[in-house]
């Protein structure tokens, strides 16, 4: 059987931080998160891997659902990189909302071992 490739490593690693968020699994998420973590989000405001953390723990975050429609993923050496559209129900603290965002997420390999280390949305403009 063949390792498998960074590339699904990466995929497996996003599936997984998904699944933990719409969960509210803390655990899984400081697994896979950096300590050095830049977290940003879609409105601007940016949070530390402990803010995050904290954020999703207490209910401030709440991901009701989250879609992944498009999905690009590019390994660089010990660093990937993941360009794609996340779509999604959420609350934050108390209001729900609707996402619909350009991604970018950046993983990197430290003693073989891969974590996010930032995560970068922007919204995609309504039509009208």
């Amino acid at each position: 059987m063949q390792a498998p490739t960074a590339t699904t490593e990466i995929k497996t690693l996003e599936d997984r931080r998904y699944k933990a968020m719409l969960n509210n699994d803390v655990a899984t998420l400081d697994q896979l998160l950096s300590d050095k973590l830049v977290y940003t989000h879609s409105n601007g405001q940016r949070d530390t891997k402990e803010q995050y953390l904290g954020h999703v723990e207490s209910g401030h975050f709440k991901y009701f659902a989250i879609a992944r429609p498009e999905e690009e993923i590019r390994v660089f050496g010990d660093m990937a990189m993941v360009v794609g559209r996340m779509v999604a129900r959420v609350a934050v603290a108390g209001s729900e909302r609707q996402l619909d965002n350009r991604s970018l997420a950046i993983w990197i390999r430290q003693d073989g071992q891969w974590s996010l280390l930032a995560y970068q949305p922007t919204p995609i403009p309504r039509t009208t």
